[in-house]
């Protein structure tokens, strides 16, 4: 298994964590927002281990946490998408044609309930109304792009995206409702599924949610 990360030290230090459970695991460093790097991960992935089964896209930032819509800045928008939306679209390209190699593949895409439609209408349970657009709008576009990659089903690769609730993260805060195991079980089942399990779903708790 292996872990991306922009910054070394903390994934150093991640990887150090995970393997004092007895977990194998190698860190990358990769910066989504640049394709070139990306490219070069996944052609050294490609020497080291011949193939690559699984891509959970993990990277997300949030720059506008309760700035009104019509207050954010155009930069954090940009900035926003930069990560959240063009990084996981630069890893599915990158990562697609080694995986038809093998005719196998799973790609989990993670993404956020309030970039759900519903939510955004104000018919849903969570109400924030318009504040920390470019976030949400950036997990909206993640959404899309998780439901436009569906021909590749056929190369044996489904996609499915998650919805892991506010989870203890640095993201998430100390707060949070769900610990990192909990927020990350569906993201798991996602990335084990079998040949009879889901593609293009929208997932939290293990069962499919609104868009």
């Amino acid at each position: 298994m292996l872990i991306g990360c922009r910054d070394a030290e903390k994934g150093e230090k991640a990887v150090a964590e995970m393997n004092k459970d007895g977990l194998i695991v190698g860190l990358q460093v990769v910066n989504v927002n640049d394709k070139e790097t990306v490219e070069q991960v996944i052609e050294q992935i490609k020497k080291e281990y011949g193939r690559l089964d699984v891509l959970v896209n993990n990277a997300g930032i949030i720059l506008d946490r309760a700035v009104p819509v019509l207050e954010v800045g155009e930069s954090v928008i940009k900035e926003t998408f930069e990560t959240n939306f063009f990084g996981a679209l630069r890893m599915i390209q990158e990562v697609v044609p080694l995986m038809q190699q093998w005719k196998y593949g799973r790609i989990v895409n993670i993404s956020s309930g309030l970039g759900a439609f519903e939510i955004m209408s104000g018919q849903g349970q969570i109400q924030i109304g318009g504040s920390s657009a470019a976030y949400r709008i950036s997990k909206t576009m993640l959404n899309a792009l998780t439901c436009l990659v569906q021909d590749i089903a056929e190369m044996g690769i489904k996609v499915n995206a998650v919805c892991p609730g506010r989870v203890q993260t640095d993201m998430g805060r100390a707060d949070a409702p769900s610990t990192v195991e909990e927020g990350a079980d569906t993201a798991v089942w996602l990335a084990t599924l079998d040949e009879e399990g889901p593609n293009g779903g929208y997932f939290r708790d293990r069962q499919p949610i609104s868009w």
